[in-house]
């Protein structure tokens, strides 16, 4: 990463004898979506205010930069550079959704022929153009929140801070949202999502931090996470009992289950082990049925990473 979006070291802060971030290291790659997961109170909004210039960090943080520049010596053009949508809308609905844009439009010093060009060309990109003269008051929880991230847009960020920005949407508003956030980062923009849905990191993120009491727990991709988590394993399943007895008397690291006919052999979920594993049948003649991956999911990492409970039994199955 030669060049990082956001790149923070050490990052802290406290509130009295709170402390909400305790050392936390951030380094985000331009043009792509990052990930910052966490329970209620671990710190991810605090990181969001920081890192956007509405909060200051603490003292003893280590140098934070944001599209470039040093947060602490110039923060006017960290400001010129990011857009910020939080989970509970900007959005004035007194005023139509035109008059919302214009209203940003003014705020950047656009003039008034571009910023009802830039108006006009978000509203058609967000498919708000036939209720752009209508009071927002009046727009639903996706068209608000559509709303909210056109707004975000009208000065041309390139990197864009997302803070819960899903929550209260119904799942087809969701997934609406998730496609919007894909096309921005396909242009250029560099996307800070924190979310309370794992689906949504999982889906969304190129890559992923649980971030729990104030410090970062684990990063890396989602199939790199989900491999921290042990209980991956491979499930082969037989018809033919003599095959089975065969895959059972050579794969003796197989966990048996007689009445079934089905062997569960310990895998991580990778290409390489499962064409390791086909090969090994192929080569020894003996075909099962059904080969089923088991890998433990999101929910298994966040449990087991930010809660006492350890990991619950749940994994998620692709049956090939």
């Amino acid at each position: 990463m030669t060049h990082p979006a956001i790149a923070a070291h050490g990052l802290r802060k406290s509130y009295g004898d709170k402390t909400v971030l305790d050392g936390v290291d951030l380094a985000v790659g331009e043009g792509t979506i990052f990930s910052l997961l966490g329970p209620n109170g671990a710190g991810k909004t605090t990181v969001v205010k920081i890192l956007s210039t509405l909060v200051s960090a603490d003292p003893a943080s280590g140098p934070i930069r944001v599209g470039g520049h040093d947060l602490a010596a110039d923060p006017r053009a960290v400001r010129a550079a990011i857009g910020v949508t939080g989970q509970f809308s900007a959005v004035d609905g007194l005023i139509t959704g035109a008059e919302n844009m214009l209203l940003m439009a003014d705020l950047h010093h656009l003039s008034r022929g571009e910023g009802r060009r830039v108006t006009a060309e978000l509203l058609e990109r967000f498919d708000l153009t036939e209720a752009a003269s209508k009071p927002a008051s009046t727009y639903s929880g996706g068209m608000k929140r559509r709303l909210d991230i056109a707004m975000t847009l009208v000065g041309s960020p390139r990197i864009i801070f997302l803070d819960e920005p899903t929550t209260g949407l119904d799942p087809r508003s969701r997934h609406n949202m998730w496609q919007i956030i894909r096309e921005l980062v396909t242009d250029g923009v560099t996307a800070f999502l924190t979310t309370q849905y794992l689906e949504e990191a999982d889906e969304l993120a190129d890559r992923i931090a649980v971030l729990d009491n104030g410090r970062i727990a684990a990063e890396g991709t989602a199939e790199e996470l989900k491999r921290l988590i042990p209980g991956g394993h491979v499930r082969l399943r037989f018809t033919d009992p003599a095959a089975y007895r065969n895959a059972a008397s050579a794969l003796r690291e197989a966990t048996r289950h007689d009445e079934s006919l089905a062997l569960q052999i310990p895998s991580g979920g990778s290409q390489r082990e499962l064409r390791s594993l086909l090969d090994w049948l192929d080569a020894a003649g003996i075909e099962a049925d059904e080969l089923t991956v088991h890998t433990p999911d999101l929910d298994d990492v966040f449990f087991a990473l930010t809660g006492p409970t350890g990991i619950p039994d749940q994994h998620k199955e692709t049956a090939r």
